[in-house]
């Protein structure tokens, strides 16, 4: 293959369209700006002006902010003046990890997540979401019903859920219920002879198949690599069905005020339905897609038939690819996961949990899902290729792994390689110096603390949880991070995510780590401007100044100004991505 036909065919990892161009601010203005907003609270996110009276914008980007005499001398007769009537403008949200290829699949899905995030408190729960959910569809004998959200820390019986839970109700049709963390799923009877898993079926490394006691029989609850490999073979809606999804699917983020989404972990079949959804003009709010690094062999050989190489080894021009947006949809780096979920205790730890493990092993600190050599060699070739790295890591033996990797491939902080270590939730102490010194940024998860704080400390000990997402003492360091929902593990609520950084509040009301608290502007900062800046998108998104995208949301109160339990009662008004109204709170 020549090198002229690679390096266009490289475009085609995400689109064969060119990329979608935005008016200069200079044409804008002479123009005269499209809409002025004024009447209320603006916030920046800018340190030199972070309040301003009024924002002109036009061809999708700021054109001016500042008083409102300055900005309002710009109008024409064509201009739209907005009266804020006493709400709030600011930058709109940025997704910091996430899983978008999953919301136009969960719109038809149940949800049996716990309160609030869904109705769920006990097992009878699960059973009456899933048959209200199977009289709505009416699925055939032998059609799968699906749910997410499952999590036995949300059940009164404080119990995994079993097939024998499952099978007097749904005999007829496979079950299964994806775990809260989506590193696994409980299955019914029917559902075990659809992806042949049986007595048989050897428990993978890296893996957890829950046995019935004295028995080789599956019970129920898949983790890690016993889960994805079947989860990757389900059979999917068709492409029309997940096309059609997708108005729906966006429709989750832009009514929180999101407009850069993240498809965090993208499969190559993920990427091929958002870059064909992408082609068609579909996407109204960005897309930012991060192959997981066991798909990009399958996902480069759509485009380079004869490439035979390993998960890493990008060809030269595929790289380039990279950080482009073209119709909405930009590839934005590889992830790597090096652990699962320390709510399924299959994270990776240095020292042991308080409790058993999930299969109840004592002494339990989970397992790595891939040997450091494969870390080490993967992670060397990434950074070769000038690829952006995110790694998955919960646990502090995890995050040493990555540290290790980044160290043995010669990564300084100078060299601004921005890896992106997802979650970072059990560091210690002594890790952030390492992140600093490595350029490391976290997008930390600190809904955690509400949604599993308890459950942490039960398993981890006080002084381990309480370091959970430690903002405090990252932005003590001088570390830039975002912060995330991992939609779809729990709900995709910015004003949650707020909340939880300044207060870190469990479900039973305990502070998860007092001293990591944050103030409200840092907290929105890590969904705004820093996780711009993380995605490498400072210069275009996640502030309010002149040639910055008018990616923008409207709320109906101010989050720095109420009291702090009210954030969570704020309600997105409206949602503007470049200047165009994507979501309008009715009435």
């Amino acid at each position: 293959m020549t090198t002229s036909r690679r390096s266009l065919t490289a475009a085609a990892l995400v689109a064969p369209l060119a990329a979608v161009g935005h008016a200069p601010p200079a044409a804008a203005q002479a123009a005269g700006p499209e809409k002025i907003f004024r009447g209320g609270t603006i916030r920046t996110m800018r340190d030199a002006q972070p309040v301003v009276q009024a924002v002109a914008i036009g061809g999708g980007r700021i054109i001016a902010a500042g008083t409102e005499a300055e900005v309002m001398a710009l109008r024409t007769p064509q201009t739209e003046v907005v009266d804020l009537r006493g709400a709030t403008l600011m930058p709109s949200f940025i997704d910091g990890h996430g899983h978008f290829a999953n919301a136009p699949q969960i719109v038809q899905w149940a949800n049996v997540s716990g309160v609030p995030a869904g109705p769920v408190t006990k097992i009878a729960d699960v059973i009456e979401v899933l048959k209200a959910h199977q009289a709505r569809l009416r699925p055939a004998p032998g059609a799968w019903i699906i749910a997410y959200g499952y999590d036995r820390t949300n059940l009164a019986e404080q119990r995994e859920m079993t097939r024998d839970d499952l099978d007097p109700h749904f005999p007829d049709n496979p079950v299964m219920l994806i775990h809260s963390s989506n590193h696994g799923a409980v299955l019914n009877s029917a559902g075990f002879r659809a992806v042949n898993v049986d007595a048989s079926t050897p428990t993978p490394p890296g893996g957890l198949i829950l046995r019935r006691e004295g028995s080789q029989e599956p019970a129920g609850l898949l983790m890690e690599t016993a889960f994805l490999p079947i989860f990757g073979a389900m059979p999917q809606p068709s492409e029309a069905e997940l096309l059609d999804a997708f108005d729906a699917a966006q429709r989750i983020y832009a009514s929180v005020g999101v407009t850069t989404a993240q498809e965090g972990a993208t499969h190559a079949h993920d990427l091929r339905l958002i870059r064909k959804a992408a082609e068609e003009g579909r996407l109204y709010i960005d897309v930012v897609a991060i192959p997981i690094v066991m798909e990009v062999p399958k996902l480069v050989r759509e485009y380079f038939p004869d490439f035979r190489g390993g998960p890493a080894q990008l060809p030269d021009t595929v790289s380039e690819s990279f950080g482009t947006y073209r119709n909405r949809l930009k590839l934005g780096g590889v992830k790597l996961a090096l652990d699962g979920s320390p709510q399924g205790k299959t994270a990776f730890w240095t020292q042991p949990l308080l409790t058993p493990g999930p299969a109840g092993e004592a002494n339990w600190r989970g397992a790595p899902l891939f040997p450091p050599e494969m870390v080490n060699r993967a992670v060397a070739e990434l950074y070769a290729k000038g690829v952006q790295v995110f790694c998955h890591c919960n646990g502090d033996a995890a995050i040493d792994m990555m540290i290790d990797a980044a160290r043995a491939a010669g990564v300084t902080a100078a060299q601004d390689r921005r890896t992106v270590i997802i979650h970072s939730q059990f560091m210690r102490p002594d890790q952030l110096d390492a992140y600093v010194a490595l350029g490391f940024s976290p997008s930390f998860f600190t809904v955690h603390a509400f949604f599993w704080g308890d459950v942490h400390v039960e398993n981890l000990g006080e002084q381990r949880a309480f370091f959970l997402s430690p903002m405090a003492s990252a932005k003590a360091k001088g570390i830039r991070f975002s912060n995330h929902n991992d939609f779809s593990v729990t709900p995709m609520d910015p004003m949650r995510m707020v909340w939880s950084a300044v207060t870190r509040r469990s479900r039973s009301g305990k502070v998860i780590g007092p001293n990591e608290r944050v103030d409200v502007m840092t907290a929105l900062r890590a969904l705004t401007v820093d996780a711009a800046w993380q995605i490498r998108e400072e210069d275009r998104k996640g502030a309010i100044a002149p040639g910055m995208l008018a990616d923008l949301v409207i709320l109906d109160a101010d989050p720095v100004t109420v009291a702090t339990d009210a954030i969570l009662d704020i309600k997105t008004v409206e949602t503007f991505k470049e200047g165009r109204s994507v979501y309008r709170r009715a009435a």
